[in-house]
């Protein structure tokens, strides 16, 4: 009965899913999504996001373990933009354009942008991608204040274009001052993670840290990889998060498209490596912005992250002003189940080389025993076809077996509501609140019963009960065993 494990999808929230009642994302995507969180961006209107916020996490309450994390992308980072254009200019192959970083500059061959140092990043003979290359021209030359450039693939240039060297990043710090408001924010509201932009090193994830720390602040924070600096410090950028999101629109747009992939596959396995959660984002289901079914090719797209084990897909446009934001999270949702009834029996598992060493040798600690101990623990519940089910405080266990993918669902049940929400963005976990007794066989029956009330399990099926940790529930000391329980209704 228990269902196969699931990846989770993000939705962004927008213009596209206010809510008729007042301003906050629209209730289908809420009440009929099996969506686990929201992409949520502060904008100007602070009382407009206050009660998107508020609705959000009312909706997230109702549906215990299927739902309760809210990302929010802390402000735009450092987004390099045109200005605002009176109406759109066209540009042709060829045509000579200018980019100033004079302000209200719109003229048919000029625009500004809105960063001074734009005239230091770019050298001639770079090439400047507007959109993530939706139009691209190629510099000629520049002056102290002016970028000339020469359109190679032409459009309708519109306000607000966001723009991107190949190759290149902004010299702009990854937090601004409007982020810090943003951040603010967030901490006064009880955000689950952080998304942070633009992340070139680990600096600015401690820096971070640091400020969340000293506002005793419970938030986590995961790091867009979406800039071509991020690359070569991407193991002590990972390491220093809690999380990272592959980003590959702006990816795509500052390195080779076809580094892009291999970029993904490689984020992944370097998250995995760490037991870190990864989201796979951008175009995913692109299309669906304007139209109300996906082509094969976003279809596929889907399936890809799916297979490489990514824990969570999201969606960003598609929802936030896309015409069917609906429809894109319930396509996103029927790929994804159907791709993972397909992987249970080839999913290759994480090696446990390191912890086999540590033990071999005598040199290991709690740690290692933890981590042998959920890789048993998953092979032995894939060998008899049982879902899991996980009693945790702190949520390491839980996170522990869903590194090692087990084929079916892992219930973490766990007394912390923050823990409950955090565990929502992992591959294959079920998070579940639910007050612990002193007695842990009361709690086992009353987890049977929530979830048999559920319809999760059937009376009389088995599962796999996993009690583990260095600080166990119900012992002083640490303890490791598995048992495989009948369900029997209490």
């Amino acid at each position: 009965m228990a269902t196969a494990t699931e990846n989770r999808w993000v939705s962004g929230t927008g213009a596209a899913s206010r809510a008729q009642r007042g301003g906050g994302a629209e209730p289908g995507l809420a009440d009929e999504s099996r969506a686990v969180g929201f992409r949520f961006r502060r904008g100007g209107d602070a009382d407009l996001c206050g009660k998107e916020l508020s609705l959000l996490t009312e909706k997230n309450s109702c549906f215990q373990g299927i739902k309760g994390t809210i990302v929010a992308k802390i402000g735009k980072g450092p987004e390099v933009r045109s200005g605002d254009v009176p109406q759109p200019i066209f540009l042709k192959e060829g045509q000579e354009f200018n980019f100033t970083i004079k302000r209200g500059v719109s003229t048919e061959d000029t625009v500004s942008v809105n960063y001074d140092d734009f005239v230091n990043d770019v050298d001639a003979g770079d090439t400047l991608l507007v959109d993530g290359g939706m139009m691209s021209l190629s510099v000629k030359s520049k002056t102290a204040d002016t970028v000339k450039c020469e359109v190679i693939d032409g459009g309708e240039l519109k306000s607000r274009r966001h723009l991107n060297v190949r190759g290149k990043s902004a010299t702009l710090p990854s937090i601004t001052e409007k982020d810090w408001e943003d951040i603010k924010f967030g901490v006064d509201n009880k955000i689950d993670f952080y998304a942070v932009s633009f992340v070139k090193d680990a600096q600015v994830v401690h820096e971070l840290k640091d400020y969340l720390r000293s506002c005793n602040a419970d938030i986590h924070v995961i790091v867009k990889i979406e800039s071509a600096d991020s690359i070569p410090n991407l193991h002590s950028i990972v390491a220093a998060s809690d999380g990272a999101m592959v980003a590959r629109g702006d990816l795509g747009a500052e390195l080779p498209i076809e580094d892009v992939p291999l970029l993904q596959e490689e984020i992944i396995r370097k998250c995995q490596s760490m037991q870190k959660p990864v989201i796979v984002a951008t175009n995913m289901l692109e299309s669906m912005i304007d139209h109300p079914t996906p082509t094969r090719a976003e279809v596929s797209d889907i399936a890809i992250a799916v297979r490489e084990a990514t824990d969570a897909i999201m969606l960003s446009g598609e929802t936030a002003h896309g015409k069917y934001p609906l429809k894109a999270v319930k396509v996103m949702h029927t790929v994804a189940l159907r791709t993972e009834s397909t992987l249970s029996s080839r999913l290759t598992r994480p090696i446990l080389s390191s912890d086999v060493q540590a033990l071999q040798s005598g040199e290991y600690g709690p740690s290692d025993l933890s981590a042998m101990f959920a890789s048993h623990a998953t092979m032995m519940a894939d060998t008899v076809g049982l879902p899991i089910i996980v009693f945790t405080r702190t949520g390491s266990m839980a996170i522990l077996l869903s590194h090692y993918r087990p084929s079916s669902t892992i219930f973490a049940f766990t007394n912390n509501e923050r823990i409950r929400q955090r565990l929502a963005l992992y591959q294959g976990v079920q998070p579940i609140y639910m007050p612990f007794s002193d007695d842990a066989e009361e709690t086992f029956s009353r987890a049977i019963n929530c979830l048999l009330n559920g319809k999760f399990l059937r009376n009389g099926e088995y599962v796999t009960l996993v009690q583990s940790g260095t600080h166990s529930i119900w012992r002083n000391e640490s303890t490791h065993h598995i048992q495989v329980r009948k369900v029997v209704q209490g």
